[in-house]
């Protein structure tokens, strides 16, 4: 089992920042990855960003460049800096944590979820 403890959301204006933390806990030997997700209003879930356990990392097309994931482990949290928000980045933003076992199967942990809204 794996925990995952979002913060960090909340209310900022066109063009600002925040950062996203989200805190782990568990069978973490065994994860494969983590990432950001992200759903807005009436749309299904996105991909945000994603960063493996070598470290490397992918984005969304409409994010990259003005978001970074990055991971402590030490602390066995990952982390989502954003800025230059914009009106449509406002969504509930979830952690995801996803399991491989050794007969290649996966499972996906996620968090309880963040709001961000971004005014205009």
């Amino acid at each position: 089992q794996v925990q995952l403890v979002e913060s960090g959301g909340g209310l900022v204006q066109f063009g600002g920042s925040l950062r996203l933390s989200c805190a782990a806990s568990g069978r973490m030997f065994s994860i494969n990855h983590m990432a950001w997700y992200r759903q807005a209003p009436g749309k299904e879930r996105e991909l945000v960003a994603v960063i493996s356990t070598d470290g490397s990392t992918a984005y969304a097309g409409s994010v990259k460049g003005r978001f970074t994931i990055s991971r402590d482990n030490a602390k066995n949290t990952v982390y989502l800096q954003m800025g230059s928000l914009k009106p449509e980045d406002t969504a509930v933003y979830y952690c995801n944590a996803q399991e491989r076992f050794r007969d290649a199967t996966t499972y996906d942990y996620w968090g309880q979820g963040t709001q961000v809204t971004v005014s205009s």
